[in-house]
């Protein structure tokens, strides 16, 4: 790696007192590179909820943890499936493909398997194989030397893991609160919208929220304008 001889007299004035600029510039380059490998390394996930991620989307070979809600769920499948990434759900039997479909899930890039029984982890991790994003729900609590077999596939695959419930290492964990239903008047309607605080809390740094259609009456995810779409949560 390096050339054998006399040092230059301006290597050596550079390798035994580097100037200030030098060194805000060496810092710049390994920021930009940094920068560039964690995009390579990122999958576009919906909008309104990529603000609120580590890194701004869902990292390819890491795992996230969604507090039982199927429609956060759907909100985190809608971009790497727009995208082109195929998306598996396993031990999820109650799924629901019309409403997948509806907010704008591909169904042609969409693998089920709701009953994976005692071989759920070995299911999960042969979808992970050729799959880009994979969904489980564990019907019990993993020991520590699967959750690491498990955790070493998904980063030799590139592939995510969104997991319903806790998980050991997860890259963070998302939650909702303070949900609000529209639709229903005086003894009549239909639930048609609902308002809600989505939650991401991290390995690292504070919490981040932000108040969200999940979903809107047009069946979208959006944020709510007339509130910002990215606070620190209280506490």
């Amino acid at each position: 790696m390096f050339e054998y001889g006399a040092m230059s007299p301006a290597a050596a004035t550079l390798a035994e007192a580097p100037t200030r600029a030098t060194v805000e510039q060496l810092q710049s380059r390994i920021r930009q590179m940094q920068a560039t490998r964690l995009d390579t390394r990122l999958i576009a996930t919906h909008p309104a909820i990529a603000p609120l991620l580590p890194g701004g989307g869902l990292k390819e070979g890491a795992t996230y943890s969604v507090d039982s809600s199927a429609t956060l769920l759907m909100a985190l499948l809608v971009g790497p499936s727009a995208a082109g990434s195929w998306c598996g759900v396993v031990g999820v039997p109650e799924f629901g493909v019309e409403a997948a479909q509806r907010f704008g899930i591909d169904l042609e890039r969409l693998v089920l398997v709701p009953h994976p029984g005692d071989q759920w982890l070995g299911v999960a991790a042969a979808v992970a194989d050729v799959l880009g994003v994979v969904v489980i729900r564990p019907p019990r609590r993993a020991n520590d030397s699967s959750v690491s077999r498990l955790t070493a596939r998904l980063r030799q695959r590139g592939a995510t893991l969104i997991v319903l419930g806790p998980w050991p290492q997860s890259e963070a964990m998302l939650s909702l609160s303070e949900s609000n239903w529209s639709g229903i008047g005086q003894g009549h309607g239909h639930l048609s919208a609902r308002q809600v605080t989505v939650t991401v809390t991290s390995r690292v740094g504070r919490p981040r929220s932000a108040r969200m259609w999940l979903p809107d009456p047009q069946e979208q995810f959006r944020e709510i304008e007339s509130v910002p779409s990215l606070r620190e949560a209280a506490g």
